[in-house]
C-alpha cells in the first residue's frame, strides 16, 4: 500500500510530497510538478519512520547544509542507464553543478564508447523520482546554462542559490 506525506518548505520553495511503500522512500517531488500530481491521489497520509527520517534530512538541507546521512529509498522501474545516471548525480557535491554533457562523457568513458547522448542523459535526469536526495537540480545545460527542471525552474534556481552555486541573476 502506498503512503504519502507533505513537507512544508521555506517560503522560497514549493512544498514537497513524499511517498513510501511503508518502509522506504519511493518518491519526493515538489507539489505542482507533474510527478507529484501522479502520486497525490495514490497514498494514505500517515507518519512513517521513513517520512520522519526524510523530514529530518530536509530540515538540515533547507537550513543550507548537506546532511550527513541519506534517507533509505528505492528506485522502482529503474533501467540500468537511469541507475547509472542517478549514481553519477549522487556524486555531485553540495554547492556544485555538472552538465548533461559531462555526465554523458563519464558514461561513454566507463563503457568504452566514443560518445553518449547528452539528450539521453537529460531524459534519465528528468525521470528521477526522488528530487533533492538524488540531486537532479545540480545538472545544468551546456556551458552551465539553466535548463528546465521537473520541479519547476523557480525551485531549481532557489535550490542552487541555497547551495551557493548560483548567484543572483
Amino acid at each position: 500500500m502506498p503512503y504519502t506525506s507533505l513537507y512544508i518548505t521555506p517560503p522560497s520553495f514549493d512544498n514537497l510530497l513524499l511517498a513510501s511503500d511503508g518502509d522506504l522512500l519511493t518518491a519526493l517531488h515538489f507539489i505542482g510538478s507533474q510527478k507529484a500530481e501522479e502520486h497525490l491521489q495514490e497514498g494514505d497520509e500517515t507518519d512513517l519512520p521513513i517520512f520522519q527520517e526524510t523530514r529530518r534530512w530536509l530540515d538540515i538541507y533547507f537550513s543550507g547544509h548537506q546532511p550527513d546521512f541519506t534517507p533509505r529509498y528505492k528506485l522502482d522501474n529503474v533501467t540500468p542507464f537511469r541507475q547509472e545516471v542517478s549514481e553519477i548525480m549522487c556524486t555531485i557535491p553540495f554547492g556544485e553543478t555538472m552538465t548533461y554533457g559531462e555526465i554523458a562523457t563519464q558514461i561513454a568513458q566507463r563503457h568504452g564508447l566514443n560518445k553518449m547522448s547528452a539528450q539521453a542523459v537529460g531524459g534519465a535526469v528528468g525521470w528521477n523520482p526522488i528530487c533533492l536526495i538524488i540531486p537532479c537540480h545540480r545538472v545544468m545545460g551546456a556551458g552551465g546554462q539553466l535548463t528546465g527542471y521537473g520541479g519547476g525552474i523557480n525551485n531549481k534556481i532557489a535550490l542552487l542559490r541555497l547551495e551557493g552555486s548560483l548567484s543572483v541573476e
